[in-house]
């Protein structure tokens, strides 16, 4: 017989901490009207850029049940990477989340777990479905929806006590958990730091992030060569950009740091542009295999280090 609520709740929320999670929380797959007009204005704006795999999946993100027939409750649960950083002017920059190991298959394999789990927790059979970023889920409703965080004016979630250095995943399972909690309140406040900080104006309107002008956007997923403009706009970012999250208050007093299986990669953090531009299609793979930076692959990584070096010796001249 399944544990009477409050146990199953208790006992699932101890294993996603076991497990590294900074926070889990539950909602029953309600339509999510507000956050798909959101996301269809923002193709018909056009602002994701060439990410034309945002614009597949649609009915996915609408009905969460085609991706497991018979849903009843989806568990959503954010873990953290926001480890200490320290930024050197005039050397490439890599992301956070990109010096350590790839966080889809970690997360993955923790959702997994935490499903097994779940699976002796109940009499019957549970039917289970893992969704990490990859998959076309509305990852910041539903999170919002469970209580576990809310969304700011840089587009992340702000988990209060983990702040948005932080991976969403998603649990989705055929029984109900009848634990739901109240969305938390609106974190920024008078706060714009983020906006009033990015680099390029992606963010020149709070919780609207046009991607085109986003440095993540441009060092990660634009496939083609960059215009004069686009190669200065990236500056110093050699993979991704973290100032609009550098600025937040929320992750400057974060109480919960990252999960140890996101410890940086020291290798990474010595990174030089010559270096890069001298990488061969094996060194890359020994060097990035393991992380999100393998996915763009050696030419796009050497086209972003070409622009970084030209910004970094402009710097230097202009001194």
């Amino acid at each position: 017989m399944a544990a009477e609520q409050p146990d199953l709740v208790r006992n699932i929320r101890r294993e996603a901490a076991r497990l590294g999670f900074a926070a889990i929380g539950f909602s029953a797959p309600q339509k999510q009207a507000t956050a798909i007009e959101r996301y269809e204005q923002m193709i018909r704006e056009k602002r994701h850029g060439d990410m034309t795999f945002l614009e597949k999946h649609l009915q996915e993100r609408a009905k969460p049940e085609i991706l497991l027939p018979g849903l009843k409750t989806i568990i959503s649960t954010a873990i953290s990477y926001n480890h200490h950083l320290d930024t050197v002017s005039g050397k490439p920059k890599i992301s956070r989340y990109a010096l350590a190991g790839d966080y889809h298959v970690i997360i993955r394999s923790k959702l997994e777990e935490l499903g097994n789990f779940l699976k002796t927790l109940f009499d019957e059979p549970l039917k289970t479905a893992v969704a990490v970023d990859s998959s076309p889920v509305l990852e910041k409703a539903w999170a919002e929806q469970s209580g576990i965080g809310r969304t700011g004016k840089n587009t992340l979630l702000i988990v209060p006590s983990a702040g948005s250095y932080i991976f969403l995943g998603e649990l989705l399972i055929d029984r109900e958990i009848t634990d739901m909690k109240p969305p938390l309140p609106y974190p920024c406040g008078g706060c714009s730091a983020c906006m009033e900080n990015c680099p390029t104006g992606a963010l020149a309107e709070a919780g609207k992030l046009d991607a085109t002008k986003c440095i993540s956007y441009l060092t990660i997923e634009l496939k083609r060569e960059f215009t004069p403009v686009e190669a200065e706009m990236i500056g110093e970012n050699l993979f991704g950009c973290d100032r609009c999250q550098e600025v937040c208050p929320y992750n400057m007093q974060a109480l919960v740091k990252a999960e140890k299986s996101f410890y940086q990669n020291r290798n990474l953090l010595d990174i030089t542009t010559e270096s890069i531009l001298n990488l061969t299609k094996s060194g890359f793979s020994d060097l990035f295999s393991d992380t999100p930076v393998y996915r763009i692959g050696l030419r796009r990584l050497k086209r972003n280090a070409r622009a970084v070096a030209e910004n970094i010796s402009g710097r230097k001249k202009a001194q």
